[in-house]
């Protein structure tokens, strides 16, 4: 009976060794990755936790003084310009695509988002820009904010278990004869952080990174 033979270099499968390459590719590029400091952790979670906070507190507040949309009139600040005002809406940004039948489909590219954002920021090591902790954060308020009312889980006052999938807005703002969308503090966050976003990709330049060394 013939003893079986030991593995030799040369009868190592070729895929193996493309394993390990990938494998120190991924490595090097991980490495190469800027380190994130501990305060962008805490800069990134706050303006994403205060804000949405902010921005269903102000909501819970408004609806319950002013009631649903329809039941009480303008409660203006400054007359014919600025003041509160209840709506909802079952689209996007100040009302953009507002049917309710997309109402599913705004819940889940937030959900893509609130998933992706800190992925992008944290594994891949964005976050050691500054600027882009900021801007992501607020956009993060946002994306909360407003995925709370889209899932609905919240219901009008008085009428507790009857659940709108909806998100509530209830800032005017007018100019003559001109209304703009009603929108809310989530909407105000989005926009701004949009706003630093467009600021840093025009006026500010990131470093170039220097390549991993090539395997000989």
């Amino acid at each position: 009976m013939q003893s079986p033979s030991l593995p030799t270099v040369s009868s190592v499968p070729a895929n193996l060794s493309s394993l390990e390459e990938t494998r120190e590719e991924t490595t090097l590029a991980r490495a190469s990755s800027p380190a994130v400091p501990r305060n962008r952790y805490v800069v990134f979670f706050s303006l994403a936790i205060v804000g949405c906070a902010i921005d269903l507190l102000t909501k819970h507040w408004v609806f319950r003084a002013l009631g649903m949309p329809g039941q009480t009139e303008v409660y203006w600040l400054i007359e014919g310009y600025f003041g509160f005002q209840t709506a909802t809406n079952p689209g996007a940004l100040f009302g953009m695509g507002g049917a309710a039948q997309l109402s599913w489909l705004f819940a889940l590219l937030s959900v893509v988002a609130a998933l992706a954002i800190p992925y992008w920021l944290f594994y891949h090591g964005a976050a050691s820009d500054l600027v882009l902790t900021i801007a992501l954060g607020s956009v993060m308020g946002g994306v909360f904010g407003n995925l709370y009312d889209r899932l609905g889980l919240w219901s009008a006052p008085g009428a507790e278990g009857a659940r709108i999938c909806e998100v509530r807005d209830w800032i005017l703002c007018c100019y003559g004869s001109y209304t703009w969308p009603n929108f809310n503090i989530a909407d105000c966050l989005l926009v701004c952080g949009a706003a630093l976003l467009m600021w840093r990709a025009f006026f500010t330049t990131t470093p170039e990174r220097e390549a991993p060394p090539s395997k000989v």
